[in-house]
């Protein structure tokens, strides 16, 4: 077995088991249930915010924190918090001790980054898409299963909802075992890279004629080059090692399952520096969202995921408060269809071609948060528990669908090794917004909502998403209609030496609106 492969299957094993979390679906009828004196009233407004708070506070911090330890070690941290979340969920009973759960639970969450991006200090360029597909199936895998498991366990009455918690229990704990045999990183994307002032990291010298004229003259630093277009990076990997002659970095080489030559001259030592940190953090921040189109894709991304993510969290409540009497419960397999719909929709997405979603993109945002936004506010007036199921997952999966495009997008016009840290940016801005929604409708200086009015207002949010992106869609379309077609196809001079094909050269040459 290739060495990058053996790697992708102990991270990928280890997601597996983070994610097969069988309590979940039923985390609400078990906290508000005859184990604890709990109303769900309380879980609505002095438990579940506690831990959105928790996660935005953290976010940062860990993300930091996993790049200077070398994520090995918040991988492993993050499974021992996943064993005392569950052990103290089974073995208490007292409000104090769940709302230090949901601080536990706000630092599991966050330390997520860490498995995120290890493949990308562990694994050679080229294996990213492979590797990346590998981890994301793995955690749908997970999830999917815990759904289904919970369903079966729960209607068949082999177990009841607490006793899924020591499924759980165990599941952390083989993720914390799995843990310790994935391997140890030597460097990391900012604390402790390379000092390679060869490698391009602010997004300006890729579209540089003259930059790509090196590109491409057969010479020893080409494959110093090469990741410079996240995009292309697998389709030059071939051309590369075939005229390459220079040592990669000794630390990813062996993942690629190439065998290469001995380096003649040595690489330069991996070394601590936070200030090279902060100057390289700055130019992947500017690179990215100096660009139209990762700022429009951005925003929805990130505006998105705070809606989706506190509609998952509260969804319970609301399916508690329509079905009271619990003579229906679905919770499990309303998660597993969701899980799966959600991985068909992300598969379909990637064989739908970006272009189409890129010159329509203000459009199809419009639609789509209307849709959702339609979605979710009929869920706030639904009396039927069935029907309250299937408004989720027909939202969920839509969600997952455009949330795959999104990232797909904006990874296009992102410099090497700079995703982690715009993925990281969104989040922390998604987390933000949810915490904001969090204060305005539940907490005591806000509305204090109860379940029904809180997904009328978190339907309320997207529609008025819907209509940001409608009136930047207009003004796009009108500002299209009045700009001269000379001025839109006017790049650069005739007597260039070379010009880019690199899209996203294009995206700053061609027009400077967002489209």
């Amino acid at each position: 077995m290739q060495p990058w492969l053996q790697v992708s299957l102990l991270l990928c094993v280890f997601g597996f088991f983070r994610e097969l979390r069988v309590s979940e679906p039923f985390v609400t009828e078990f906290l508000s249930g005859e184990w604890r004196d709990i109303e769900p009233e309380q879980l609505n407004r002095d438990v579940y915010p506690i831990g959105t708070y928790s996660q935005v506070a953290l976010l940062v911090f860990m993300f930091l924190l996993t790049d200077v330890l070398r994520y090995k070690s918040i991988i492993v941290f993050s499974a021992c918090l996943g064993i005392v979340i569950w052990s103290l969920l089974l073995w208490t009973e007292s409000l104090a001790a769940l709302q230090v759960v949901q601080v536990l639970y706000g630092a599991y969450m966050a330390s997520e980054v860490a498995y995120y991006t290890y493949i990308y200090a562990k694994i050679s360029r080229e294996k990213y898409q492979q590797v990346t597909g590998n981890t994301r199936a793995a955690i749908l895998l997970g999830r999917f299963l815990s759904g289904v498991i919970s369903q079966i366990l729960v209607s068949t009455g082999a177990m009841n909802v607490r006793d899924l918690n020591y499924i759980t229990l165990g599941t952390q704990a083989v993720s914390l075992l799995w843990s310790f045999l994935l391997p140890s990183v030597k460097t990391s994307v900012y604390f402790y890279s390379r000092d390679e002032d060869s490698k391009a990291t602010n997004g300006t010298v890729v579209c540089d004629p003259t930059y790509q004229q090196q590109q491409q003259q057969p010479s020893g630093n080409a494959l110093q080059h090469s990741g410079e277009n996240a995009l292309d990076g697998s389709n030059k990997s071939s051309t590369n090692e075939s005229q390459d002659n220079s040592p990669a970095d000794p630390s990813k080489t062996i993942e690629t399952g190439n065998t290469k030559e001995e380096p003649v001259t040595t690489q330069p030592k991996a070394r601590f520096s936070a200030s090279r940190a902060v100057r390289l953090l700055w130019k992947h921040f500017i690179s990215a969202y100096r660009q139209l189109p990762v700022v429009q894709w951005s925003l929805w991304w990130a505006l998105a995921m705070a809606g989706f993510i506190q509609v998952q969290v509260y969804v319970q409540l609301l399916w508690h408060e329509i079905d009271q009497d619990q003579g229906t419960l679905f919770n499990g397999g309303a998660e597993a269809l969701l899980t799966l719909l959600g991985a068909i929709s992300a598969l379909a997405a990637g064989y739908i071609a970006n272009r189409i979603f890129e010159q329509w993109a203000l459009w199809i945002l419009t639609v789509c948060s209307g849709l959702q936004g339609g979605l979710i506010f009929y869920s706030g007036f639904a009396t039927n528990i069935w029907v309250a199921y299937v408004l989720y997952i027909l939202f969920g999966t839509l969600y997952l669908f455009m949330v795959t495009m999104a990232s797909a997008i904006v990874a296009k016009y992102l410099e090497e090794d700079s995703f982690g840290l715009i993925f990281g940016i969104n989040t922390f801005v998604a987390i933000g917004v949810q915490a904001l929604l969090t204060l305005a409708t539940i907490s005591e200086r806000g509305l204090m909502l109860d379940p029904r009015d809180q997904f009328k207002v978190y339907g309320g949010y997207f529609l008025v998403l819907s209509i940001i992106y409608l009136i930047a869609a207009i003004v796009a379309s009108v500002a299209r209609l009045w700009t001269p077609q000379t001025e839109a196809t006017t790049t650069v001079p005739e007597s260039s030496p070379a010009q880019s094909t690199d899209p996203r050269c294009a995206s700053t040459t061609v027009s400077g609106r967002m489209e």
